[in-house]
């Protein structure tokens, strides 16, 4: 389960927090016993896309922990002053070093005990020339067939890799949420 008190001292001041109900809140906040200063904790988002050429899905294997070596979409933590699409296009090239046409919001998927709410985006590939960044070993375009799927990282991309083969083979795309225990 999620550790909710992780928050041991005040960004402010640096004095040590504890964990109460603020008066006007209804759940536990670190604060700071110093200088009175509230922390909130709040989801990380993980953006990224389903890169497409063709028939085949763009997928990047992991030069990082966690889960070096196994196949991912490109994706990774939101930053700040950017937007969820500018973020996703980010990641593609950060990771996969591929140039992208966004299309629309694909999957929501929340993932609770890690804090964390994973948003990808179909995109469609403007060409076939990948220049993968240091978190990725390779690039490799993939038939559904060819999927490594025993060596994929994370549920999320799993999720999102069956969801998007159901709905091309439906011929529609629709937004999916769901919640990855």
């Amino acid at each position: 389960m999620f550790d909710t008190h992780r928050i041991k001292h005040c960004r402010v001041c640096g004095a040590a927090t504890a964990y109460r109900v603020p008066a006007d809140d209804n759940r536990e906040r670190a604060i700071c016993g110093a200088c009175g200063e509230i922390h909130y904790e709040n989801p990380l988002n993980v953006v990224g896309t389903v890169p497409v050429w063709g028939e085949q899905v763009l997928l990047c294997r992991r030069n990082i922990e966690p889960r070096y070596g196994l196949w991912t979409l490109p994706a990774g933590f939101m930053e700040l002053g950017e937007t969820i699409a500018e973020g996703a296009v980010r990641e593609t090239v950060e990771e996969a070093g591929a140039r992208i046409e966004l299309q629309g919001l694909f999957t929501l998927l929340n993932v609770v005990r890690v804090g964390q709410v994973h948003l990808f985006y179909r995109a469609r590939l403007l060409d076939t020339q990948f220049a993968p960044g240091p978190e990725t070993i390779e690039a490799q375009l993939f038939h559904e067939h060819e999927i490594p799927w025993e060596q994929i990282a994370f549920r999320t991309v799993r999720e999102t890799l069956q969801r998007f083969f159901d709905d091309r083979r439906r011929g529609h795309f629709d937004l999916h949420q769901a919640d990855i225990a």
